[in-house]
């Protein structure tokens, strides 16, 4: 690192730069000298500027996004249409749509400006589109956690295999000790939409290698997955896993999958990470892949979103890691849009109908 910035001060001056070693680096860093006096390094007042600027953006927008869903429409009894989404992007219109409504409504959540809502909202939609929430229909949800879609598939007849990682592999990813990993004992069931004995009579957790598909996991009427293809290691293998988990479904089954989505069409991406970010030339070379195999992929909408809020990008550091306090004050996130190692993402889904008769 040291030399890196010694060689690129020197491209750009045109003359040799001095070695910088760690204890200088250590001095041009530091908030305070060993006398306590502040740090007046033209480097470190920059670095001085960045968690207050962070901070105020975050508290703008979620203050925003709170402002937005108080001001919505009250909850209302609704009723599911079918819409035949296309694959496509997290927005602030989605968030204010009818359908939106509804699956918080089913799902006994309110309206919020996350885009995880909206994850949970757009698998259910297109679930729902063609005709997979109902009796006798049978599931197949990957890198499951502790979503609340296998209690509320349940609660409608459905079974459903709901999968996660190995406790192993949970570990070592951090899954489990962020609560977002299923356990045996628990099986993710929610009590507030669906009756512990249908839940246990309802659904099956097996834990599964989304890299390694046991043959055995097919003739599923639908599958699905919430932000997991970005965490198998490579963008190939996110995509791989996307064709590979057709072979889980019958002729005409549906597969319904969100995840991480650079906004960038060009440019560098992040891969072969422990998350990384699909760009649209991804996307559009999967739907190839997918309909060369006979499938059919619904039409990609790669719409941005002109709101308020889908220009407003939420940055790091995020609620896990700021300290209690912190993150209390700052309230529950908002965003539609963050920043993920630099790069600029939000959510994207993904539609696809397994050809065949």
């Amino acid at each position: 690192m040291l030399n890196w910035l010694r060689r690129r001060r020197e491209r750009r001056t045109g003359f040799p730069a001095a070695r910088i070693n760690n204890r200088d680096l250590t001095a041009l860093l530091s908030h305070v000298s060993t006398r306590g006096h502040p740090n007046l390094n033209r480097l470190r007042l920059i670095a001085n500027a960045i968690d207050p600027l962070s901070l105020n953006i975050k508290q703008m927008g979620y203050q925003l996004a709170r402002q937005l869903a108080d001001a919505l429409p009250p909850p209302t009894a609704t009723t599911a249409q079918k819409l035949h989404l296309p694959s496509s992007l997290s927005t602030q219109a989605a968030m204010e749509s009818a359908w939106v409504a509804h699956w918080c409504a089913e799902l006994k959540i309110p309206v919020t400006y996350h885009r995880k809502l909206w994850e949970l909202c757009f698998v259910l939609q297109c679930l729902y589109d063609y005709d997979m929430i109902a009796p006798g229909r049978r599931g197949l949800g990957f890198g499951c956690g502790v979503e609340p879609i296998p209690s509320y598939l349940a609660a409608h007849g459905v079974s459903v295999t709901a999968t996660d990682l190995p406790p192993d592999h949970a570990g070592r990813s951090g899954w489990i000790d962020t609560g977002q990993h299923a356990t045996l004992d628990a099986h993710s069931c929610m009590d507030h939409l669906v009756d512990r004995a249908v839940f246990d009579a309802q659904v099956e957790l097996r834990f599964v290698d989304m890299n390694r598909i046991p043959p055995d996991l097919a003739d599923y009427d639908f599958c699905w997955s919430i932000c997991a293809l970005e965490h198998l290691g490579s963008i190939a293998d996110g995509l791989a896993f996307a064709e590979n988990a057709m072979r889980c479904l019958r002729p005409g089954g549906v597969a319904v999958h969100t995840t991480e989505f650079n906004i960038r069409s060009d440019g560098p991406t992040i891969d072969n990470w422990m998350t990384v970010a699909f760009q649209r030339r991804h996307m559009e070379e999967l739907a190839q892949r997918l309909r060369a195999s006979g499938h059919d992929v619904s039409p990609f909408d790669f719409t941005l979103g002109s709101g308020v809020l889908d220009r407003f990008v939420d940055l790091p550091p995020y609620h896990g890691d700021l300290p209690p306090e912190l993150a209390d004050w700052l309230g529950p996130p908002a965003h539609l849009k963050m920043t993920i190692d630099g790069m600029i993402v939000t959510c994207i889904g993904l539609v696809i109908r397994k050809g065949g008769h």
